[in-house]
Formats: C-alpha cells, structure tokens, sequence
C-alpha cells in the first residue's frame, strides 16, 4: 500500500530529445562565449512546453552517461558500437542540458554502466510498486515493456500515449514481450542482433502463440508444425541461434535495478529556482526565454 496519496510520476528519456534538438537546429546558434548550444536552447524549449502543457506535480530527467561504458557491453561488445560518439561541441551541450533542467528544479539522473532505459526503468518499478501512476515520456519502443495497469508510454511530439492495448495494436504483441519481441527480431538501432531470418512479423507471430521466448525454445517441434509459410525453417532459424537469441533479449530488458535512489518527495517539481535559473540563461545567451517559465518557487 502507499504510504502517501498517489501522485502521476513523469519520467523523461531525455537524451533522443538532446539529439533532435542537435539535428533540428543549426549549430550557428552560439552563447556569448562563442559555444554552440542549438541542442540545449531545443531541449530547453521542448521542457518548458512540456511543463506548460503537462502541468507535472513530479517529474525526472534520464541522461546517458556513455554510449560504450553500459552494462550491456560487457555482454555484448558489439553493443551500440555502430553508433558513432557525439562530437565534442555536443558532449558540452548535454552537460548544459542536464544544468538546464537542474535549474528549472527537476531531478536529473545518469550513470556510466546503467543507460537512461534503466534508470527510468527502475524509478518506474518502484513508484508503481508504491502505488503512484507513472508516464514514461520517450520515442524509444523499448521502454514500452514497463507500460501497464500504472504505466503509460508517451510520444510528446507525436502526442500519442501507449497503455496495454496501445502496444499490442502498435507492436503485435503485449509489453511483457517487448523484450522477447525484440530478443527475436534484433534492433538495429541498438545493434541488437537477434535471430538472423526473424523480422517483426514473424516475432509477433510466435509471441501470439507462445508467451515469451523460453516457451519458444522449450517447443521448437511446435514452432515447425505451426500453420505458417516457412514454419520448418523458422524452427530451424531458432535452433540454430539459441544463445544469439537470448543474449538479444537481456540486451533488451531494461533494467530495474539502476543506482536511481529518490523517494517521491525527492521528484516533486515545485518550480524553477530564479536565481539558478536566471543565471544559466544569462551564460548560454537564452535571457529571453526566463518568460516562458511556467513557474517559480
């Protein structure tokens, strides 16, 4: 049982919103002392229009520490490797980013060997544990295996938000088998290899019929006697990279065991701190924008 009314929790993946900020706006934009900072002035712009909009009570912000040092590529050092490493002129911007929220009075998380997923992912677990309803803003589809009975995916941009049956008519199949989903298909965007020969049709298909993947592999013979077209050679695919398939599927769990430690009261947004605030404008040239600040404290 909570121990304090239940409150909505929203949760940011900042990091996609840094990079589309970096993409969108040119880099001519600078601060008085001569630094780009075209990503911070959109991410800053895209989190006063969502507390604006949403009017959030408790709200966080996820960043990713480093797209080489997770986890996950102690178990797959392939991991994310054909992403290329943002410039330096953007490793700059994401540290404003994050100054930026701090100073508006949002709390910020980031860490080398857990990714921004995980942290969300763990913050999420436990305010749904405690009884609070949780929105999980992203555009990554991987974060929509923590939706449920408390917890919401929300594309801001597209101003779309994903329950249960969102995801299945989304992705085909139910968000506890996002990650055998992806565990089966792979994910390029992640370099997430998955079983080679298995798209997301073919995923969603076996995921209709069985319930996650370790029923997959305990019925094999089923999977080549399925109705489908291909089913003997599916079943072939699947056996042939057992150990590929299930390495995929724990690259793509989130994790809920992030160093994340806040209590609620630590992710209440009671507004933006004026003189943190002001001043970190003033450095990055935005003076102008202190007037779109829904609230101060």
């Amino acid at each position: 049982m909570p121990s304090t009314t239940p409150k909505t929790v929203h949760l940011v993946d900042a990091s996609p919103y840094v990079f589309r900020a970096w993409f969108s706006l040119p880099d001519s934009m600078t601060a008085p002392d001569g630094r780009p900072v075209n990503a911070v002035y959109g991410f800053l712009g895209f989190l006063l229009r969502y507390l604006a909009e949403e009017e959030p009570t408790h709200m966080a912000l996820a960043f990713d520490e480093s797209l080489t040092t997770s986890f996950r590529n102690e178990l797959y050092p392939d991991y994310k490797a054909q992403r290329e490493l943002p410039p330096a002129e953007l490793e700059r911007q994401f540290v404003d980013c994050r100054r930026v929220g701090e100073a508006l009075g949002l709390s910020c998380f980031a860490d080398e060997r857990y990714e921004a997923d995980d942290l969300v992912g763990t913050l999420c677990a436990r305010l749904a544990d405690e009884g609070h309803d949780v929105v999980v803003t992203t555009v990554d589809k991987d974060l929509a295996q923590l939706v449920g009975e408390r917890v919401r995916l929300y594309d801001f941009a597209a101003g779309e938000r994903y329950g249960p049956d969102e995801v299945v008519a989304k992705w085909g199949v139910r968000p506890e088998q996002v990650a055998d989903y992806l565990g089966l298909m792979g994910d390029a965007v992640d370099n997430i290899p998955g079983v080679k020969g298995v798209g997301a049709k073919s995923a969603a298909a076996l995921l209709g019929v069985y319930p996650d993947l370790d029923a997959v592999y305990a019925d094999l013979d089923g999977v080549a006697a399925l109705p489908v077209r291909g089913a003997r050679s599916l079943a072939e695919k699947l056996r042939a990279q057992r150990d590929v398939a299930f390495l995929s599927r724990t690259l793509a769990t989130v994790a809920t065991d992030a160093p994340a430690d806040a209590a609620l009261a630590d992710l209440a947004w009671r507004g933006a701190d004026r003189a943190a605030t002001e001043a970190v404008l003033d450095e990055l040239g935005f003076g102008r924008v202190r007037e779109r600040v829904p609230r101060w404290r």
